[in-house]
């Protein structure tokens, strides 16, 4: 979820409070859905303890995967009309494109930014703008390399559709990558999100898009590196 700043002087701000706010910064917490992949090479290094490789070989993999399932606090900008990375990663597009089919948008092409996530990025999304989730489509697919400007039809996808309080509609598309075999998405259609908080994840490597309506104004370049819910993609118009 996203971390709203608490003012000086509260209890969290002082004494231990403060140290485990401090320790939580730099330690980010695990998300839920990454809890098995780590228990089990856990489970591995201590039933295999006596064999050092075996431990070994457990414990470097449970790292790894609290790494890859890591769930960082972040905090949104505050600053009206603004649309921010749904995920950490490279952008890899900033076009025009139609927006997936199965929302029934039509067939005019919108402003697009695509968001490509490797095995080293954080994989939690985060919700672009705030409002209310009108669809949440699956799409099966491929799973080709989610770099490819082709998967964003071809490769196994989640379409989100927001509606700002404006009326407004972003959409923010999971895409599956060449490794990832799941893509988990926890908002219904009908649910308030408030921009910044988390959403979804995909695993393991994959790709974001994010549809803005005609007219939104890009403030970003390929090669640019997005930290999810923090760095600006775009202002509405």
């Amino acid at each position: 979820m996203a971390r709203r700043p608490t003012p000086p002087g509260t209890p969290e701000t002082t004494g231990v409070g403060h140290v485990v706010d401090l320790v939580r910064a730099a330690v980010p917490p695990l998300h839920p859905a990454g809890l098995p992949f780590v228990a089990a090479p856990l489970a591995v290094a201590v039933v295999g303890g006596r064999n050092k490789w075996v431990r070994r070989a457990g414990l470097a993999a449970a790292a790894a995967c609290a790494a890859f399932f890591r769930h960082p606090h972040r905090v949104p900008p505050n600053r009206a009309g603004i649309v921010v990375a749904p995920a950490d990663g490279e952008i890899a597009l900033v076009d025009t494109a139609v927006p997936p089919a199965e929302l029934g948008l039509g067939e005019q092409p919108l402003p697009r930014v695509s968001i490509f996530l490797s095995v080293l990025d954080v994989h939690v999304q985060r919700v672009p703008v705030s409002g209310t989730v009108r669809e949440v489509l699956h799409q099966p697919g491929k799973f080709l390399s989610a770099d490819l400007a082709e998967a964003s039809d071809a490769n196994e996808r989640n379409s989100m559709l927001i509606e700002t309080a404006e009326g407004k509609q972003v959409v923010v598309v999971q895409i599956a990558g060449l490794l990832a075999r799941r893509i988990v998405c926890d908002a219904r259609v009908g649910d308030q999100l408030t921009i910044g908080d988390t959403y979804g994840l995909i695993r393991f490597g994959s790709r974001v898009d994010t549809y803005f309506p005609a007219g939104t104004e890009l403030l970003v370049t390929p090669g640019q590196r997005t930290i999810g819910a923090e760095t600006v993609l775009a202002v509405l118009g």
